[in-house]
């Protein structure tokens, strides 16, 4: 079975390689077909330490490595790419 990956941000890096990511779904809602927004927290390992509140990170599923953990970070998604410049002849 694969294993699932979320994209969500750094909220906390308080604990020693544990960092807790915020992921947020969107979703109908049921009866009245509006959007909304729906959050949870995730508990990650980050062996280094890495990773510091307001990263945006991509976390993994994993085989439980304690209490909360059940999840390790894989990587940092790069958010603050600025564009191409793209020159158009007018």
């Amino acid at each position: 079975m694969p294993k699932r990956v979320l994209t969500g941000l750094v909220v906390s890096d308080k604990g020693e390689k544990t960092v807790v990511v915020n992921v947020e779904r969107k979703v109908k809602h049921p009866l009245y077909g509006k959007i909304i927004r729906r959050s949870k927290k995730y508990h990650a390992h980050d062996e280094g330490n890495e990773y510091k509140a307001g990263e945006t990170v991509r976390i993994e599923e994993t085989a439980p490595i304690s209490k909360l953990k059940t999840w390790k970070v894989v990587g940092r998604v790069n958010t603050h790419v600025a564009p191409e410049r793209v020159d158009v002849d007018a």
